[in-house]
């Protein structure tokens, strides 16, 4: 079973729920059949301020100038001072809407049980005897769907806000109301001191038997069939329910069957997982990673499998299920920390977009794995906050263009969430960062979003602004200036001439001038060659600041000064030799600090564009050995299942990817770091950047692929074999062999 997972038992805890989602609704399906939970959430679900909350970004650019001025005179600790005295401020809370839960008077139904979920329909099934529980939410309809046959002779439905941490004074308020066409069950929450809140308006229609109101919702007596419809919707002030109600009830309509033949449900149903079905099964089925694994090892439960470290059978379905969660949880907004589920109102870190590291690494997989629903659902988020970025580089630096926030609840991309130890506030390389998954789509896709483009040009306007001082050598200096979430020995946590800031700032500016006039393009280009080189440190590493005097300080999560490496391919072994041995010496020297997911995995990213197979191999052994994953097959961010997350869930596709094969505009690598545990596969449809579609096929003693090219042109191919040039000629097929 490569595309889905089951277990033998309902899950006992929300993180272990089937998680189903259509990237605007998310639901977590437990799957007892005596209390049938189903966790419904929706991105826009955030708690919102409370009164004496300030959300703006600090207007700081008049003191920016003596900040300068003393950093490069070296006073390591002025950065500590560029603030306006605020406490730290996280980005406001994602949190769950409610739950549905269909509870039975008694337990009446024996059998086998087994609950499950397959990925190519999104659909988690739970059954016990004759008694079936189906969810799905719907990418056609924008709909959380139940269906359920054999509900029981007294079944209960109702509406439950009450999740953990829950405030004890939300304000909530039900209501049931029997009609025609079944029953009609709202809550509405508000929340406390604020005129926002959230209704969520569920239509319950049954086959057979008799419904009544309950207290708490509705009875279903003797029912055949219940058909169980959901949507929620975040407002401000007392919202209309009846436009949401007649919307759902429009459901229902459309196909030959009449509300009275006792097969109408079921073709409602059918009808609607149709719809839904074409869309995702679409999205999900084109790509494919096949590792040869036992067939008897393919047919275990979820939980088993994991027990399996090493199993290929065990990564085949995490690649599937990433791939699966990653899309079901991008639409209207890419994933969050915790994908677009959570059981919880307390969710670690908000629940929020963490745009240092998490999000990039979540969306890694993207382009190549040709998920564009993703990359699309990232120029969303983008989009949606470049008015708040161009007041980040305003107010902070007093500049044209845009700085993008490290922290962000969906909805404000202002900069606020900083303190001394993490001045996230001087940030400058997020905005590039962000962006880059944009072009890397564009390139894969041949085309040129036109509000990339013009995102670049702002963001090339505020580097001109921005790079105004020089060193002692006449080059530019990114003052101030900060390596995500780390500090030098011998700095503070302001710095100079981060790594990855000249990374982003040379890349930005570069890339800009490739999307622009000929006149902008010239003067960008020129204020590029202006930014320092990179520096090699007296461990023979590339530098985390290219600034005399700051020592790295090795031993620390994030990897950003390795940003021209991975994603961004500036330092790489075919064309910089010289920076790429310093840039493995820098991965070599790296700890891994408190062991979170999201620092293995950049590591086993960064290793394999570097060709260290083994590197890259114990990063994905010591993710799949650390109790990552949760039976849900969603991840965790620390060891021992410790706080929910899906970094691990949605990038480890992006790490075997990029083990196997790599793409830039001009250059194709087949298998440039090979797992010696997994010696023979498939991995199949991938997307390279120079416009083809790959299909790639290895065992211990040799190689092939078949490469499908959409553009004509000339690329460098390296293999195991060697380097050459390649042709390539739109529709002609290529297989290429050792």
């Amino acid at each position: 079973m490569i595309h889905g997972t089951w277990e033998g038992h309902p899950a006992a805890r929300w993180e272990d729920a089937f998680l189903a989602g259509n990237g605007r609704h998310g639901a977590m399906v437990l799957g007892d059949p005596d209390d049938d939970r189903v966790i419904v959430t929706h991105h826009t679900l955030v708690r919102p301020l409370h009164p004496d909350e300030d959300i703006r970004p600090p207007l700081l650019a008049t003191e920016l100038t003596v900040l300068q001025a003393r950093l490069l005179a070296g006073d390591t600790t002025a950065a500590e001072r560029f603030t306006d005295g605020r406490p730290l401020r996280r980005v406001r809370p994602f949190h769950p809407a409610f739950q549905t839960r269909l509870a039975r008077a008694t337990s009446e139904t024996h059998g086998r049980y087994r609950r499950s979920v397959d990925f190519a329909t999104g659909v988690a099934t739970a059954t016990r005897g004759k008694a079936r529980s189906e969810v799905f939410v719907s990418r056609a309809d924008d709909v959380v769907v139940q269906y359920v046959t054999e509900p029981g002779r007294r079944t209960e439905l109702f509406l439950d806000h009450r999740l953990p941490g829950a405030p004890h004074d939300l304000a909530v308020g039900r209501s049931a109301v029997l009609t025609p066409g079944g029953v009609l069950l709202t809550l509405r929450a508000r929340y406390p001191g604020s005129t926002l809140g959230y209704t969520g308006v569920t239509l319950a229609v049954a086959t057979g038997g008799r419904a009544s109101l309950s207290p708490s919702g509705a009875h279903f007596d003797d029912a055949r069939r219940l058909l169980i419809l959901t949507r929620v919707r975040r407002h401000e002030g007392e919202p209309d329910t009846a436009p949401e109600a007649e919307a759902l009830r429009a459901l229902l309509v459309g196909g030959p069957e009449e509300p009275t033949s006792p097969h109408y449900l079921d073709a409602v149903h059918t009808r609607l997982l149709a719809r839904h079905t074409e869309q995702h099964r679409a999205a999900y089925e084109r790509v494919t990673l096949d590792l040869d694994a036992d067939p008897a090892e393919r047919a275990l439960s979820g939980s088993a499998l994991l027990r399996l470290m090493g199993s290929p059978a065990l990564l085949e379905r995490l690649f599937a299920a990433g791939r699966y969660h990653l899309l079901s949880s991008s639409g209207m907004l890419p994933p969050r920390l915790t994908g677009l589920w959570t059981g919880d109102w307390d969710t670690a870190w908000s629940g929020a977009f963490t745009h240092d590291a998490n999000l990039n690494l979540q969306t890694a997989s993207a382009a190549a794995a040709d998920l564009p629903e993703v990359t699309a659902a990232h120029a969303r988020l983008i989009q949606g906050q470049l008015a708040d970025w161009r007041d980040n580089a305003r107010a902070v630096f007093g500049a044209r263009g845009i700085v993008a926030p490290a922290h962000t609840d969906g909805v404000s991309g202002h900069s606020y969430h900083f303190s001394r130890e993490y001045p996230l506030h001087l940030w400058t390389a997020g905005a590039d960062w962000l962006l880059k998954p944009l072009v890397d789509h564009d390139q894969t896709h041949g085309s040129r979003d036109p509000e990339t483009a013009a995102a670049l040009a702002e963001l090339a306007a505020f580097y001109e602004d921005f790079l105004t001082r020089t060193g002692p050598d006449g080059r530019l200096v990114v003052v101030p200036s900060y390596s995500p979430e780390n500090r030098p020995v011998g700095g503070g946590w302001g710095a100079i001439n981060a790594t990855m800031d000249l990374t982003a700032a040379r890349h930005a500016l570069l890339t800009a001038a490739d999307h622009g006039t000929d006149a902008d393009a010239d003067r960008w280009r020129a204020l590029a060659d202006r930014l320092p080189p990179y520096r090699i440190n007296a461990d023979g590493a590339l530098a985390e600041w290219a600034w005399p005097g700051l020592d790295d300080r090795y031993d620390h999560r994030h990897l950003s000064h390795l940003y021209a490496v991975w994603p961004h391919e500036e330092i790489n072994p075919y064309d910089t030799p010289d920076l790429a041995r310093a840039a493995l010496r820098a991965l070599e020297l790296r700890g891994s600090e408190n062991e979170s997911a999201h620092g293995h995995l950049h590591q086993g990213l960064i290793a394999a564009r570097l060709r260290d197979a083994d590197r890259a191999a114990e990063a994905l052994r010591r993710v799949l050995t650390g109790d990552y994953f949760h039976d849900s097959l969603m991840s965790a961010h620390y060891p021992d299942r410790d706080v929910y997350n899906a970094d691990a869930a949605h990038t480890l596709p992006a790490l075997l990817i990029e083990m196997l094969v790599q793409s830039t505009p001009g250059r194709l690598v087949l298998l440039p770091a090979p797992p010696a545990a997994y010696p023979s596969g498939r991995l199949l449809g991938i997307r390279t950047r120079f416009g083809a579609t790959v299909d790639l096929t290895w065992s211990p003693d040799t190689y092939s692929a078949v490469v499908r090219p959409t553009r004509t042109g000339r690329i460098d191919l390296r293999t195991p074999a060697g380097a050459r040039p390649l042709d390539l000629r739109a529709g002609e097929s290529r297989v290429l062999t050792p």
